[in-house]
């Protein structure tokens, strides 16, 4: 694959899931009553929510950082990772399985989106000893 479809790939993905957790922490922190009746019904507390809100729009702002930070983009692909197979395992022990499907697509974005990723910064993302 070429570096430049790599990129398009890479961008468009991180623009998706950027939308995606963007519009999600956005009525996280504001209490839009989908989201929160939702969260509230899986058994997350009102703290719990508004921190997930925090750290959804703070991984948002380090993904679209072009080229910098790569180490914190790592930790941010992690959390994002942990959120939504939390949320899958979270909907289908209460809401059952057709209530997964934004869970699933959302992880196939964010795992092509981690594959490019790697790609393009494979060779920046190697420890050397200092």
């Amino acid at each position: 694959m070429k570096t430049k479809t790599t990129k398009i790939i890479y961008w468009s993905g991180v623009i998706f899931i950027s939308l995606w957790f963007g519009v999600s922490g956005f009525f996280e922190l504001t209490k839009n009553p989908v989201v929160w009746d939702i969260t509230q019904q899986l058994g997350y507390p009102p703290h719990f929510i508004y921190i997930l809100g925090v750290f959804k729009l703070s991984g948002i702002v380090v993904l679209l950082l072009p080229n910098k930070q790569l180490r914190l983009k790592e930790w941010v692909f992690a959390g994002m990772f942990f959120d939504i197979i939390f949320a899958f395992f979270s909907k289908i022990a209460v809401l059952g399985f057709p209530a997964t499907i934004d869970a699933i697509i959302a992880f196939s974005v964010l795992t092509v989106t981690y594959i490019m990723f790697r790609k393009l910064y494979a060779s920046k993302l190697v420890f050397t000893n200092i």
